[in-house]
């Protein structure tokens, strides 16, 4: 089993940041996923993908844009959103999907 498999594998809520770092929204996206992280401490993990460094990884998730959400939990992608959310938006996402 691969690293990213054991990763989104989790009882918990995993959320994968899919970015660039040309990129500028996924620049804006970035403080906001921090204050989720901070707002919902243990209750999510949040992973940040470099979609020019995981090729292959971004194509198996057929992640055609920067930044791309998923959210995963135990392994099952459950949500996907392309472009940047506000905190509020994201942290409801992740508690009512939970």
């Amino acid at each position: 089993m691969s690293k990213f498999s054991e990763l989104i594998n989790q009882d918990k809520p995993v959320l994968v940041d899919f970015f660039a770092e040309w990129c500028g929204p996924c620049k804006m996206l970035a403080p906001i996923l921090k204050q989720v992280k901070e707002s919902l401490g243990d209750g999510v993990s949040i992973i940040k993908i470099d979609v020019d460094k995981n090729q292959a990884l971004a194509a198996k998730y057929q992640v055609r844009g920067v930044p791309t959400m998923l959210l995963f939990k135990n392994g099952k992608q459950i949500w996907r959103q392309s472009g940047v959310l506000q905190k509020d938006e994201i942290i409801n996402i992740i508690q009512t999907t939970n």
